[in-house]
């Protein structure tokens, strides 16, 4: 991100499982029960709804541009209406954010595994399982408060927060404002930021992005099968990464790149290519102006 073959296997059959060996590895195994809905489900999707919106199909987020009932991201809506109702371009009906949150949630707690990592997840896109910071514990006390059904009178409503003088800007791998190079292509997992990411696995291919902005952060897989990146901002090479980890972990913050004020850079990842591993991708590259 080979074992011998039995004679006589057809062809066919031998290239389908490695296709299907090499799926599990980049992207983790697969719910054999992907039909049956997690128990509570519908009762988490609307404690997240009430915590974000207070149950609000309208509302949005005048700092980081979150919108509806669940705040979902705009950069994620297209990936997540594309997977979850065949169209990108899907309207924000309250029909259809009930229908994505409900997909996506599903998703996720196949992968994370209990309701309180997938809060967690919903307000970070993070899968980290300790070193919480307090907002983020209260906010999923707040959720699982609300999920198994405590009286209205014991929860403290969210207070609005102060608008930030700054926004947050996520440029998805689906946007054409990276200019790609060098032969790069999509890959799916529930994990990931908008469902996809871009991958390149040849030396020398390249993504980049014009910016203005006060920081910049690449969000993308890590893992055993992962490669070698050099990170060029402003035109200068400023860090060579290394993606490979002991787990697969399919959004961590790989680089990471701040200014005193906000003005207008580059910045460029290239595949370095490192033996056996050469695997390189990107979930989105976030903006702070």
């Amino acid at each position: 991100m080979r074992a011998p073959v039995a004679v006589g296997r057809p062809r066919a059959a031998v290239t389908a499982l490695l296709i299907s060996i090499v799926a599990f590895t980049a992207f983790g195994p697969v719910d054999a029960d992907a039909r049956k809905p997690p128990k509570g489900l519908e009762r988490f999707r609307e404690a997240v709804g009430s915590v974000e919106s207070g149950g609000d199909y309208r509302a949005r987020n005048t700092t980081s541009g979150a919108r509806g009932k669940y705040q979902i991201m705009p950069a994620n809506w297209p990936g997540w209406a594309r997977s979850y109702l065949g169209d990108p371009r899907a309207a924000w009906s309250a029909r259809n954010q009930d229908r994505v949150a409900t997909a996506k949630m599903t998703a996720l707690y196949r992968w994370l595994g209990s309701w309180e990592r997938v809060a967690y997840w919903w307000l970070t896109g993070s899968t980290r399982t300790r070193g919480w910071t307090t907002y983020a514990r209260r906010y999923v006390d707040k959720v699982m408060t609300r999920y198994r059904g405590a009286p209205a009178r014991a929860i403290t409503r969210p207070v609005a927060a102060k608008p930030a003088p700054s926004r947050t800007v996520v440029v998805d791998d689906r946007s054409s404002s990276i200019r790609f190079s060098g032969g790069w292509r999509s890959a799916r997992h529930g994990g990931y930021g908008g469902d996809t990411v871009r991958y390149a696995e040849t030396r020398g291919a390249s993504a980049t992005l014009a910016f203005t902005g006060r920081s910049v952060s690449w969000h993308g897989p890590t893992g055993p099968t992962r490669g070698v990146a050099k990170v060029y901002v402003d035109g200068r090479l400023v860090r060579t990464v290394d993606l490979r980890r002991s787990s697969f972990r399919a959004r961590a913050t790989i680089f990471h790149a701040a200014w005193a004020s906000p003005g207008r850079h580059t910045i460029s990842i290239v595949v370095a290519g490192s033996r056996g591993r050469s695997m390189v991708a990107i979930d989105d590259l976030t903006v702070r102006t």
